[in-house]
């Protein structure tokens, strides 16, 4: 493999060392921004009158051939070739247009363009990513639309508490999933800035045109300090940070679906098609596309640790250390995006079962607070009524009944204050129709809250067109 930088050097570079050093099979991935990049940068030289114009001219066209033949896979990027996806452009680009190709790299560095590689693959993929979380979210609120008045327990430490109803329960995921959108933004928002032109990390004596490039590659502006440009991944950091939040977001509802598939719920049923089976147990039907998810968000999050850990000791500028960020940026965006393209038809599919939700509602007093709500409405002071509530569950719980099922004289023994509508106090629809404070389970709430999340994607996908 011959060296670009090979003129300081008197011995080969050990075989292990090339082995070690070498990142072509990572960021050969970059080929197409690599690419991008070194056309952009290549216009701005002639433009400048740096290079000839028939060298720019030449460039340009010899990259685009390249790039023609890497989407065709007649390019083979190994090793034993190419040092980086850098090197590689450059080395094919000098074979097929001869000495006009070796003027490419002037006034730029493999510092600041990989940096600008980087912010082109992050920028790209920040705007997938995107796009397959709004898709998520017109799939809950999809599901939310049918269930307004599906009644099911609401939990606390897991422990039945009171009663909501399953659009509810999706509108909070949908919040969730809505500020992860805002965070993607954010940080698309604060790395849309080019690099390139800082050079190795002191700029260039050339006379280039930074701004000429930003513009031909679709950045806002360009960063503004050369060391800073060139020997900082915060935008990386921050991206594996939005996506870990992302990933915890799927894991936690993973994790109910998980919960709502089992027989002690069966509260859902994963359509078949998402669904595994046992290689000794035919009675199974595993959830295991969530199982994975839940799994790989501790990927992510090691990922994002990675990051942290490589840079928190780095000194200005570029280290060969930053050359790992690269796998760690991959795999979070790889894991997360199948995770989301698998989430949305799996959730897409699911059957709810409506009857079993009420059923375990009726079967854990959710309407307790409701009972002492009743009582505090006619006088009784809340920790009395609280008292007398609990008194009553303890009751039914010794006798089998529930509180809808409870003989009005024996509300009556416990506290007189208590009458005849007590029993559509609670009831299971009036407790959630009666919540109808700002956030709350009541349907026409929850519909208010889905119309504001719709409101909320379809300028979103306007925004996209």
């Amino acid at each position: 493999m011959a060296k670009m930088w090979a003129g300081r050097f008197k011995k080969e570079t050990d075989r292990l060392v090339n082995e070690f050093n070498a990142s072509v099979s990572v960021d050969s991935r970059l080929y197409r921004e690599d690419i991008e990049g070194s056309m952009a940068h290549a216009a701005m030289l002639e433009k400048q009158g740096i290079i000839p114009p028939e060298d720019g001219k030449n460039i340009r066209a010899g990259l685009r051939e390249i790039l023609k033949d890497m989407e065709a896979g007649k390019i083979s990027l190994t090793p034993e070739l190419y040092e980086d996806i850098h090197m590689a452009n450059e080395q094919l680009l000098t074979e097929r247009i001869g000495d006009g190709g070796k003027r490419l790299h002037t006034a730029r560095s493999r510092n600041d363009q990989v940096a600008l590689d980087m912010r082109l693959y992050v920028r790209k993929e920040i705007l997938e990513i995107r796009r397959l979380v709004l898709e998520f979210m017109e799939v809950l609120c999809e599901k939310a639309k049918d269930h307004l008045e599906t009644v099911m327990p609401g939990y606390t430490h897991l422990q039945r508490a009171q009663p909501i109803t399953f659009a509810h329960h999706l509108m909070a995921y949908g919040n969730m999933l809505k500020r992860d959108v805002r965070r993607l933004e954010d940080c698309l928002e604060g790395m849309d800035e080019m690099p390139l032109g800082c050079g190795a990390l002191a700029g260039t004596t050339y006379p280039i045109d930074r701004e000429f490039a930003a513009e031909e590659l679709g950045f806002s502006g360009v960063t503004d300090n050369s060391l800073d440009g060139v020997s900082d991944r915060d935008y990386c950091m921050e991206l594996c940070a939005c996506l870990s939040i992302l990933m915890v977001h799927l894991s936690r509802l993973s994790e109910e679906i998980i919960l709502w598939c089992s027989w002690e719920f069966k509260f859902v049923e994963l359509d078949d098609a998402f669904s595994t089976g046992s290689s000794i147990m035919p009675q199974k039907k595993n959830p295991d596309v969530c199982e994975l998810i839940r799994g790989k968000s501790g990927r992510v999050f090691g990922d994002l640790q990675t990051l942290l850990v490589m840079m928190k000791g780095l000194p200005l500028a570029y280290n060969k250390d930053m050359q790992e960020d690269k796998e760690a940026v991959f795999d979070a965006v790889d894991t997360v995006k199948i995770c989301l393209q698998v989430f949305s038809p799996m959730f897409a599919t699911m059957t709810v079962l409506p009857e079993n939700m009420k059923a375990a509602a009726k079967r854990g007093f959710l309407n307790a607070t409701d009972c002492a709500d009743y009582l505090t409405k006619k006088g009784v002071p809340f920790r009395d009524a609280y008292k007398i509530s609990g008194t009553l569950v303890a009751m039914c719980i010794e006798k089998g009944e529930t509180l809808d099922s409870l003989p009005l004289e024996t509300y009556r023994e416990v506290c007189p204050v208590f009458e005849k509508d007590v029993y559509e106090a609670v009831d299971l629809m009036a407790c959630v129709r009666e919540r109808k404070s700002l956030g709350g389970p009541a349907p026409e709430e929850v519909a208010r809250q889905l119309e504001k999340l719709l409101k909320f994607l379809r300028e979103k996908k306007e925004a996209q067109s």
